[in-house]
């Protein structure tokens, strides 16, 4: 038997994962040697808990969190047991984001051996930010992505008859007809998983990856008029009734993007208000998936690990996956429920039966996430680029291109993901390229939709700007003298309402045997850094000879971050997800 199989202190955590797999089928088995079964403790009917048991402690996502509790509260009455104790297991709600953040954290020191997040993104940010070992097991549940609609928008929608693709149901839904609600992406797996969606289907229609990313930003922009806080919030947003004061109170959304799983635990409520109608995307939908996950395995005791496979088993078996439906869950495999769809809103001919999109990578989230920040806040960023000898050098495996030519790419493709309302300026230095400075301003800090003197937009003449980037053909590093003037004049020019920053970009450590000390950079940086009027610095340092330590001096007084890449083309991407990390920090 699962929990019987050896003595307690042994197998290895391979051995427990393999365990957790075979538990079910172990279940079956056992059905035909009951005798057997009643004597190791493990059967749910037999002697009453004495008070010898085993405590599991679960966070769950607020969502599932009940159905897991129903399965615990259910295990407790009929006594079942692992390793002849008592399983109690113990169902504490706390949303997802808030885990993952708490997770990343070294050393995490979690209280908890069990997370259920409501998406894999949760359990990959953690473990791409190196954060707190995680052991993802499988899924326990799931439920996909669609567009909830109140009655009278549905109708208007063509509902159920009609149908759409993502690109058109977003359009159709927030092009001023309906108010449409979504919760904040960066909280919620929900809301980042549909605007993955929706980006994924802007990709897919255009040919040009420039066009592609700036629709998916306009849409982002339509979103973030009525984003709430998280998915409880986004759902206390519709009507309260039927009523036509409540319908057209311009503060009630009349359609939702949420879970199938959302959308009926709504409608079955009998008190949350007007049932919803789904739309379900025909270009492939997202899900959410409920991995069950085993939190620092290693530093499980013997007890708790058999505690954590005896429970995925209930969650397993044909009763836990009935309390899971009963809650509104598909099964893991996300296999279609029309029962359990139709109480949702969901009806044929909507492709509910579909199978679920390709997820989208972290790279692809971690770039949404920032597009995301920089979006909805709009910024006010100056980049200063490094123009020193050392960025000719040619990038090993990049057919003789130089730091500088990847660099220009991947900063052109940053800027790609920037709309009109965002400010952008470029800085290059290097030593004494303007008299005694190390620093000339190639473009100034504006709002990339404002024309130029020669009839351009901003956007196109720095674009120009960046295309112009060469290394000097002598010269040094003056990287603290132009980080502290760059600094004071994005301190000075600070533009309140937008997310402002400054992005330093080097190939090398400080040698400007002229320029301040790292010293008194940091001092000054300090006293000029105010938590009132952010300004984080974001320092990007490419190949072997930056200095990351200095760079993270820098950077800590602003409230920014300093990183290191080996491929300069990985540059925008390191961008993006500073400026995310620093920008759901609150706004600027």
């Amino acid at each position: 038997m699962p929990d019987d199989s050896a003595p307690q202190g042994t197998g290895s955590p391979r051995t427990r994962r393999r365990t957790v797999v075979l538990a079910t089928a172990v279940l079956v088995i056992a059905a035909t040697g009951s005798v057997v079964a009643l004597r190791g403790g493990l059967l749910p009917f037999g002697a009453s808990c004495d008070g010898d048991s085993v405590r599991l402690e679960v966070i769950a996502s607020p969502d599932i969190a009940p159905a897991l509790n129903a399965v615990a509260d259910k295990a407790r009455e009929d006594a079942v047991r692992t390793d002849g104790r008592c399983l109690d297991v113990k169902i504490n709600a706390r949303p997802s984001s808030e885990v993952a953040d708490s997770l990343g954290q070294r050393p995490a020191n979690p209280d908890f051996q069990v997370w259920v997040p409501d998406s894999d993104l949760w359990v990959n940010q953690v473990t791409d930010n190196r954060g707190s070992s995680l052991t993802a097991v499988g899924a326990v549940a799931s439920s996909p992505l669609a567009l909830g609609t109140v009655h009278d928008a549905a109708k208007t929608l063509g509902w159920p008859g009609k149908t759409y693709s993502w690109t058109a149901l977003t359009r159709a839904a927030s092009g001023g007809a309906l108010r449409l609600g979504v919760a904040d992406p960066a909280r919620s797996a929900t809301g980042l998983l549909a605007l993955a969606r929706i980006d994924a289907a802007d990709r897919k229609e255009t040919d040009s990856g420039d066009e592609a990313a700036t629709r998916t930003a306009a849409t982002a922009k339509l979103l973030y008029e009525r984003v709430a806080d998280g998915d409880d919030q986004v759902l206390a947003t519709l009507p309260r009734n039927d009523s036509g004061a409540e319908q057209g109170n311009p503060r009630r959304n009349q359609a939702l993007l949420l879970s199938e799983q959302a959308a009926y635990a709504h409608n079955t409520s009998g008190d949350a208000g007007p049932a919803l109608d789904l739309f379900y995307p025909t270009d492939g939908t997202a899900q959410l998936t409920y991995p069950y996950t085993l939190v620092d395995e290693d530093s499980l005791t013997a007890d708790q690990s058999r505690a954590a496979n005896r429970f995925m088993t209930l969650l397993d078996d044909t009763s836990g996956q009935q309390t899971l439906r009963d809650h509104g869950f598909r099964a893991g495999n996300g296999s279609a429920d029309p029962p359990l769809t139709g109480k949702a809103g969901g009806r044929a001919p909507q492709p509910f039966a579909a199978a679920p999109a390709d997820p989208p990578t972290s790279k692809e989230l971690q770039a949404l996430l920032g597009m995301w920040t920089i979006t909805v806040q709009s910024a006010r960023i100056t980049t200063a680029v490094d123009a020193s000898p050392s960025m000719a050098l040619p990038v090993p495996g990049q057919g003789g291109r130089s730091r500088m030519d990847l660099a220009k790419d991947s900063l052109l493709q940053a800027l790609s993901t920037f709309t009109p309302e965002d400010e952008i300026g470029l800085w290059k230095f290097a030593t004494n390229l303007d008299g005694d400075r190390d620093y000339v301003e190639l473009s100034p800090t504006s709002r990339l939709g404002d024309r130029g003197p020669g009839g351009g937009t901003h956007r196109d003449d720095l674009t120009a700007a960046f295309s112009s980037l060469a290394p000097v053909s002598h010269g040094a590093t003056g990287l603290y003298d132009t980080t502290l003037a760059a600094y004071q004049q994005a301190r000075a020019t600070y533009a309140s309402g937008k997310f402002n920053a400054l992005v330093v970009v080097t190939d090398g450590a400080d040698d400007d045997a002229a320029g301040i000390g790292l010293d008194t950079l940091v001092t000054d940086l300090k006293r000029l850094a105010d938590p009132k009027r952010p300004v984080p610095l974001v320092a990007v340092g490419i190949g072997p000879r930056a200095d990351r330590s200095a760079l993270a001096r820098i950077a800590a007084p602003t409230g920014g971050s300093a990183h290191r890449v080996d491929d300069p083309s990985q540059i925008h991407e390191v961008i993006l997800k500073a400026i995310m990390a620093a920008g759901s920090r609150g706004p600027h």
